[in-house]
This record gives C-alpha cells, structure tokens and sequence, in this order.
C-alpha cells in the first residue's frame, strides 16, 4: 500500500478537530494553533504574500500574548472580546478585538483563494488570488493599501509551481478539505463579533509602511 503524502494542509486540518470545546465554545489557543498552521502555506506564496504574512502573524501574536497573560481567564476566544467589550476597549487599534477580526478576514481571503483555485481550474493563479482580495479584503483598505495588494496578487507564482511546493500533487483534496471545514468557523466569528460590536459596520485600513 503506497504511503500517503502529507501536504502543508495537513497539520491545520488535525487541529481544526479540537478547536472547539465540548460545549462547542471557540478555544483560543487551538484556533490560533490553526492559523499558525497556515503560516507556512502562505510562504509558499513567496514575497507576493508578506503583507498577508505581516499582519497574519502580528495578530496571532497580539492574541497569543493575551492567552498567555492568563490562560485560564482567556481560554475561550469569544471571552477576550467580551472583557474587552466590558472595559469599552474593544474597538481601539491595538486591542484582542481588533486583532481577532483581521485574523479572520485575513483567513478568509487565504479560504477565498483556495477555493477559487478548487474551482476555477482555468484561472491563472493571479487571477485566483485577485478575485480572493477582491471579494473579501478589498472592501476593509485604503487607496495605499489596495494598491499595495493589488500588485503584490500579479505576483504570485504559476499555479502548477504553487501545487508542487505545497506537495499536492494531483490531489487538491486537503486544500478542498480546509475551504470546507474552516470557512464555518471563520463565519461564527464574523457573525459573534457583528452581534458584540457590529464590527462589520466599522472600517479598519492596514496601513502600509
């Protein structure tokens, strides 16, 4: 019996299973253990994705360092934003809050691109990955920031080079697999975070430096 490939996909897709408590509550430590998963299938991208890459991990960090700060207290993702909501500092620049809700968006343009890769076998990868900010980051940037990210999508590589990297071979199954299992978790978290705050309603740019 041939040995399965183990694709980049693969340590993300295991600690989807127990990002969940048994009483269904988000955990914050294996939800940004996933997250963290994904840093290296956006390497794969090259210098087309550092600012995804950036603001990905600056976030995992913001929230890591509140986890670690009282693991007990902070276990549940959802009660950082409660606290913080509570203290009347849920929408400032720097807080959990914010930081949580650019973590999600920024997943869901990696989920977006993925998908449209396991869609759209005749798009170029360029165009995968424009039609994914385009439909889900664009709307939240600044005229600089758009800019920046709009050049940075034509330079992604050639989508056969991206499969070879992420050693998918002939299969897309794991990638089909992530588009799948995590696009819900990501909207629970829009949709907690529009019923606290009303998020969506407020526009936060990345500012490009």
């Amino acid at each position: 019996m041939a040995e399965q490939t183990v694709t980049v996909f693969g340590p993300a897709l295991e600690l989807m299973k127990s990002v969940k408590s048994p009483e269904g509550e988000m955990l914050t430590k294996p939800f940004l253990d996933v997250c963290r998963n994904v840093l290296p299938v956006i390497d794969k991208f090259g210098s087309s994705m550092a600012l995804v890459k950036s603001d990905v991990g600056g976030n995992i960090s913001r929230l890591d360092a509140k986890y670690d700060s009282d693991p007990s207290a902070n276990s549940l993702l959802y009660d950082i934003v409660r606290a913080e909501v509570a203290a009347k500092t849920a929408k400032g620049s720097s807080s959990c809050s914010n930081g949580m809700l650019w973590l999600t968006r920024a997943m869901d343009f990696l989920v977006e691109l993925f998908r449209n890769l396991n869609d759209h076998s005749d798009w170029t990868m360029s165009q995968c990955a424009t039609a994914a900010y385009t439909s889900t980051l664009k709307k939240y940037h600044g005229w600089i920031a758009s800019t920046a990210f709009t050049v940075a999508m034509k330079l992604v590589p050639e989508r056969s080079k991206f499969y070879e990297t992420l050693a998918l071979g002939n299969s897309t199954a794991d990638m089909e697999r992530f588009v799948t299992e995590f696009s819900p978790i990501l909207a629970e978290n829009h949709e907690f975070l529009v019923n606290i705050i009303g998020f969506s309603r407020f526009i936060f740019f990345y500012f490009v430096g």
